[in-house]
């Protein structure tokens, strides 16, 4: 009895410790949008989003926070603190709400000044298989997007490989790709 009773309080004891020493990851989430400013003073990047959420975003200085981000799509990306360009077309990774205070920009991907087709719609499918999303835009008019390895999809949980996109039939999203050789490739998959 009292082995067992001690056996317990050891399990107890571990269980403890091992709750105590894990450390909570910031989830990194992403908005797409135009960078208008970058102040290297005061560490601020301005976007005007696509999406029309406020776009000014403090720049992580805390090289070891912990977050939970993608290593394929954090390798395509340029920490926010390192990047320079204004006028360009961007995907903005970041963590926090920007309720009570300035989201963090983790990283941001640089779309280029070119003209990339922007679409809301309705799944209407996503063939997994076929790595094909197709939606339905309010007109009525369905378009259908190749999702390659660079696509990047914003989830209820945070940002994921484009193979991973849990988009379901029915659901609102917003699509930002590239349009090249009759294709329309998915950058960007947004659940609205």
């Amino acid at each position: 009895m009292r082995r067992e009773f001690c056996q317990g309080w050891l399990l107890a004891g571990c269980l403890l410790g091992t709750t105590c020493t894990l450390t909570a990851q910031e989830v990194v989430h992403a908005l797409t949008g135009t960078v208008t400013a970058i102040s290297l003073t005061s560490k601020i990047i301005v976007v005007k989003t696509d999406d029309g959420s406020d776009g000014l975003f403090k720049v992580l200085t805390n090289a070891n926070a912990s977050l939970d981000f993608a290593n394929r799509i954090r390798a395509g990306a340029i920490a926010a603190d390192a990047f320079r360009k204004t006028g360009t077309q961007v995907l903005v990774y970041y963590f926090g709400t920007g309720e009570n205070d300035l989201r963090t920009a983790v990283a941001l991907e640089d779309l280029g000044v070119s003209p990339l087709v922007k679409v809301r719609g309705t799944v209407v499918k996503l063939d997994r298989h076929e790595h094909l999303l197709t939606i339905r835009n309010p007109a009525g008019v369905a378009t259908t997007f190749h999702i390659d390895d660079k696509t990047v999809a914003e989830t209820a949980l945070g940002v994921v490989e484009g193979e991973k996109c849990d988009a379901q039939k029915g659901d609102q999203v917003r699509v930002t790709a590239t349009p090249a050789n009759g294709v329309q490739t998915a950058l960007f998959i947004r659940e609205r």
